[in-house]
């Protein structure tokens, strides 16, 4: 169990721990949720009924015709916005401050340093997996090399760690840059379509006619678009999120590791 004097590490970096940590996680939820009310309403303007006018009568399309119209490269956009949205709800979870930085295990580093029990604060950063305590043992495993050499280590480290956050939110990046494309490819098969039946019609096509080709068509790029902005915006939200928390950490490793520079 972790002493309260050992907390006191949290107190230094206010950049890190302060008394709003909740607060930003309901702003990521809410800026989830926020995206998502976007995305379903969208999705339900498009498959909701619609009412298309006729020479003699008005037939109304359900939700289920609005979605088998969308196609393959509908069904293709709409799983692609499952998994943005499962990514998403699961990055608000793994890329929160505490998660990424435990106040608890910097509190109890801080401690060890103190006491110059680094051996020990060794082994609890290696007992407790983060990009802080990652960053950390990477340094006091040069101690013996001089403060240069723990220094570039953990620079080396922070980058590696660095990489592989961006790698995982970098997911969000292909989903939103994949779906207008996606749309668009749902597009020109629609034209295609819509023009072969007016190619091989021996009359003037009625709208009827050309109007599954044209649906698909609009349909898909509406839903890519749809996929595509919310995904963009989250995308942005967690990569800045990588940004300042990589930058804290090394603030936050070069502090500590600060007293090992030579006078």
């Amino acid at each position: 169990m972790v002493s309260k004097s050992a907390l006191k590490g949290s107190d230094r970096f206010p950049g890190i721990f302060n008394s709003h940590s909740n607060k930003n996680i309901w702003t990521s939820a809410m800026m989830l949720f926020g995206a998502f009310v976007l995305l379903a309403f969208s999705a339900f303007v498009l498959t909701g009924n619609l009412a298309f006018a006729q020479e003699e009568a008005v037939s109304e399309k359900t939700v289920l015709d609005a979605l088998m119209e969308a196609g393959f490269v509908g069904l293709l956009i709409i799983l692609m916005s499952i998994v943005g949205g499962a990514l998403a709800i699961t990055f608000a979870f793994q890329l929160r401050r505490d998660v990424l930085v435990p106040p608890e295990v910097l509190g109890h580093v801080e401690s060890l340093f103190e006491d110059e029990e680094y051996e020990e604060a060794y082994h609890l950063c290696e007992a407790s997996p983060s990009i802080l305590s990652a960053v950390v043992a990477a340094g006091l495993e040069k101690i013996d090399d001089g403060y240069g050499q723990m220094e570039s280590t953990m620079t080396e480290v922070l980058e590696m760690e660095s990489t592989k956050l961006h790698q995982k939110v970098g997911y969000l990046s292909l989903i939103a840059n994949l779906s207008p494309m996606m749309g668009l490819l749902g597009t020109v098969l629609g034209m295609i379509g819509a023009f072969n039946t007016i190619a091989n019609s021996p009359v003037q096509p009625s709208p009827k006619q050309l109007g599954g080709d044209i649906s698909i068509a609009l349909g898909t790029t509406f839903l890519g678009l749809c996929v595509a902005i919310p995904m963009t915006a989250v995308y942005v939200y967690f990569r800045n999120k990588v940004i300042t928390v990589s930058a804290e950490v090394g603030g936050v490793s070069e502090e500590l590791m600060g007293r090992f520079k030579a006078d």
